[in-house]
């Protein structure tokens, strides 16, 4: 009987040898580095950041559907200076809007909701062009706002660039009308010199042939006899 003491007594002590802390350091199994993720952006300077709610209208339901909850952003490409607006869902990061701004694009409050505006563009965001009537909606009538009147402001400069464009293209046309008119111009003059040269050299060759047949004619003239 008394031998079984300390075997029990050694089956209640076991336990403690467990939690006993030798010090000893495990190395993680796989070592996560950091990865640099691109997002696109990286040669835009950002105009405008909101959080906003974006909508876009389904033609086939006939009624707005939810593109996501996220920040909407007005980027500009530094060497272009092309401006697009980019909106991703705030978890996700998910792209729900990605189109540039151009000059004919308007944007106006959404009847009966100032913190609300409508717009249509062509739409990449699902890797393809769509015409989209697009609603987003701000926490603040302010917001919305200034969103609105940056909206308008870009497309202003973005018509102005196509106009400075148009211009610069109209001036190169012009230029080169006028080196071409000026080349048909010398062609001309010199197809004109041609001509007369060629006349010239032709009445010179007439008049000899003339000349020579007058000689020969006085030439072949009978002597005349003295009575």
């Amino acid at each position: 009987m008394s031998s079984a003491e300390p075997e029990h007594r050694e089956e209640e002590e076991a336990p403690a040898g467990e939690d006993e802390d030798t010090g000893a350091q495990v190395a993680p199994i796989v070592k996560l580095e950091e990865v640099a993720v691109s997002t696109g952006e990286e040669e835009e300077d950002v105009l405008l950041d909101l959080k906003s709610k974006l909508y876009r209208f389904d033609k086939d339901g006939n009624q707005w559907k939810e593109r996501g909850a996220g920040t909407v952003k007005f980027l500009k490409h530094k060497a272009t200076g092309k401006v697009r607006l980019v909106m991703r869902q705030s978890k996700t990061l998910k792209i729900c809007a990605n189109h540039l701004i151009i000059p004919s694009m308007t944007v106006q409050e959404h009847a009966g909701n100032e913190k609300s505006c409508v717009w249509h563009a062509s739409d990449y965001a699902d890797g393809e062009l769509k015409d989209e009537l697009f609603c987003i909606r701000f926490a603040s009538i302010e917001n919305c706002k200034t969103f609105m009147e940056k909206f308008q402001e870009i497309a202003e400069s973005q018509k102005s660039k196509e106009e400075n464009k148009d211009a610069t293209a109209a001036a190169g046309l012009l230029e080169n009308l006028s080196v071409k008119e000026k080349e048909e111009a010398e062609k001309k003059d010199t197809e004109n010199k041609d001509t007369e040269k060629k006349e010239t050299e032709k009445e010179e060759s007439e008049k000899k042939e003339t000349e020579k047949k007058d000689a020969g004619e006085k030439g072949d003239e009978p002597a005349s006899s003295s009575a």
